[in-house]
């Protein structure tokens, strides 16, 4: 069947950012099966992007300001970028014939949903369609196996970066666990960006891992969400690599700080994660890491990772 309109949607941001927007996509994808779905989204996602069934094409997009609609303008444009002004107005040039949004002062006349900032961001985006009358399904949050094959499957996959320094816990305490995990005779890498290739090669260093463990660097994101698809669990702060875990059900012991769980760790009542915070909020831009991540220490993610191989064990 010929689709004879399109639905544009920018998300032009990360991997974490793009794997909580997945239940809304689809949610899209089954409300106007007609329509041929573009996400807006970095083309150094694509990988993950084509995991994402609801999508028909990755419009290449490296941040606001990039936009550019070939072709005539979409039926209708949806904003999954933020509250505005500035996405609104992205999305405006493209001269969609509807545009769904959350409203911004900076931009009159153009109607949208009030932006609240305590709503997990999955669910965020899903009361967007709500507002549009579209059911979103909020639980959506699966991904198919990688094509590729896993090239250290069933290892424990520790993943000390971050985006922002506030969100990374110390690479001495990611060593500590890491070296006690590997006395205990588990097989461990150390996955992370290229820009992470020193802080991950510190972290198997000081923990005793041979450098062949360290795959930052090394893998692009469709061999990394391979490695983490068929992990034995993961390790990891509030990062990208933690919502691969969500979407392939691979257990994983997150470290949260400064931003809480409830806005953006797994869902509820998923047994398999473990979302470790102190409670403490803090300024999630920080060039430091969070007082409140500081106060996790190496003891208890220990006892949260031999609690869920235990786990796992009793399951056979």
């Amino acid at each position: 069947m010929a689709l004879t309109e399109s639905i544009l949607v920018l998300r032009a941001l990360g991997l974490g950012d793009l794997l909580t927007g997945v239940p809304t996509l689809r949610s899209l994808h089954r409300a106007r099966p007609e329509a041929r779905l573009v996400l807006a989204a970095p083309g150094g996602l694509r990988a993950v992007v084509d995991l994402v069934d609801a999508v028909d094409e990755l419009l290449p997009t490296e941040g606001l300001g990039a936009l550019s609609w070939p072709g005539a303008p979409p039926s209708l444009a949806v904003n999954l970028h933020g509250r505005g002004p500035q996405s609104i107005r992205d999305l405006r040039a493209q001269r969609p014939h509807d545009l769904l949004t959350h409203r911004h002062p900076d931009v009159g006349g153009q109607p949208g949903l009030e932006w609240r900032d305590d709503v997990h961001e999955v669910d965020r985006w899903c009361r967007l369609l709500d507002f549009a009358g579209i059911d979103a399904r909020r639980d959506d949050l699966g991904l198919p196996a990688p094509p590729v094959p896993s090239p250290h499957p069933h290892a424990i996959v520790v993943h000390p970066g971050a985006a922002s320094a506030a969100r990374r816990w110390p690479p001495g305490r990611y060593a500590e666990v890491a070296r006690a995990l590997r006395a205990d005779g588990h097989h461990l890498v150390v996955t992370g960006t290229p820009a992470e290739r020193d802080l991950a090669a510190r972290v198997a260093e000081e923990a005793g891992l041979p450098a062949s463990t360290v795959l930052a660097g090394s893998t692009g994101l469709a061999e990394l969400a391979a490695v983490v698809a068929e992990a034995r669990l993961v390790i990891c702060g509030d990062t990208g690599v933690g919502h691969l875990a969500t979407a392939f059900a691979t257990p994983s012991v997150l470290l949260f700080g400064p931003t809480p769980p409830k806005l953006w760790g797994p869902p509820p009542g998923a047994a398999q994660h473990v979302a470790l915070w102190v409670g403490d909020l803090g300024d999630p831009h920080a060039d430091h890491p969070d007082a409140g991540l500081l106060m996790l220490l190496p003891d208890r993610v220990l006892a949260a990772v031999h609690g869920l191989l235990r786990e796992q064990v009793d399951h056979g």
